[in-house]
């Protein structure tokens, strides 16, 4: 069962990938991509009270615990920052696959913290599926190096690794709704402080009275999804080693890609892929990396 909780949160990030490229391209190629986070600080918000009300312990960790958790939901937010502003210089299919960084410092970091351990098989599986990953953002035909997209993605994936350290820690300890809560309290807190600045708080209302409907029925859609992804990838973390998770979350390239492909035929509008013979190639041996090391990471699972 850990496998298809992982994997819901790849699929729904994928989708929701291709709607952040189409906010940013439309909404947000030339702003400030922080205040597109503020529509994700308010699902979190709106998410608090259905948590206390289906789980009354959510409210009583000790302090430490829940200024420990609203951080790692403030990691969260700082992480997908770094994401958004790699999205308005390059495509969704070309800043996905620099996600694979996660599983190697969560690997990291889950074995110093977390005590976890890996056998030789998983070891390997979750190799093949990083490199299946990596292999996507090879470009054969530009060789051109982009430092600011790989700067902006490493302290993007650093930030994603140790908010997913910190919620396993504490959500094994704590259950995972009272963790949930404490992480979304953290996220709405970045929201709150993006609007406690003066140029992007007019930046967002100003935004919000030119497309009302489009930016929050958009949003609102996306968030749902992203939610989603969020809590399937989350949950996930209770049953496998955080390193295994991460791994599996380095398909979300792949369900880029096959979106994108989805986009180019039917709806070229919302999105292109290249769908030249050798870029066909390279995603189906892509493709055949992966699968091989979902096979492998799919035994028993040691160290959770």
């Amino acid at each position: 069962m850990w496998l298809l909780f992982a994997f819901s949160g790849p699929l729904l990030w994928a989708a929701s990938t291709h709607v952040d490229k189409y906010l940013v391209e439309k909404y947000f190629k030339h702003a400030g991509v922080a205040v597109l986070l503020v529509f994700t600080a308010l699902i979190g918000l709106v998410m608090l009270p259905f948590i206390a009300v289906f789980d009354h312990d959510a409210l009583t960790p000790g302090w430490e615990a829940a200024l420990a958790v609203a951080f790692s939901g403030l990691l969260y937010m700082t992480a997908m920052y770094f994401y958004l502003r790699a999205l308005q210089g390059d495509e969704a299919s070309v800043v996905a696959p620099f996600f694979q960084a996660a599983p190697l410092f969560g690997y990291v970091l889950g074995l110093v913290f977390l005590d976890e351990t890996l056998t030789a098989k998983q070891l390997v599986g979750g190799g093949l599926i990083v490199v299946g990953g990596a292999l996507l953002s090879v470009d054969w035909r530009g060789g051109k190096f982009r430092l600011r997209l790989m700067l902006l993605m490493l302290v993007c994936a650093l930030a994603l690794a140790v908010s997913s350290v910190i919620f396993k820690a504490f959500a094994e300890q704590d259950e995972f709704w009272t963790t949930a809560f404490w992480s979304y309290a953290g996220e709405a807190l970045f929201g709150l402080g993006v609007l406690m600045l003066p140029a992007l708080r007019r930046e967002f209302f100003g935004l919000f009275r030119r497309h009302p409907g489009a930016v929050m029925g958009i949003n609102a859609a996306n968030e749902l999804i992203n939610l989603g992804g969020n809590l399937g990838a989350r949950y996930a973390l209770l049953l496998a080693p955080l390193s295994l998770v991460q791994a599996i979350s380095s398909t979300t390239t792949l369900f880029i890609f096959a979106i994108g492909v989805c986009l180019t035929l039917f709806l070229p509008r919302f999105g292109r892929e290249d769908l030249s013979a050798r870029n066909l190639a390279q995603k189906g041996i892509s493709a055949a990396l992966i699968t091989a090391g979902v096979v492998l990471v799919g035994g028993s699972v040691s160290g959770s």
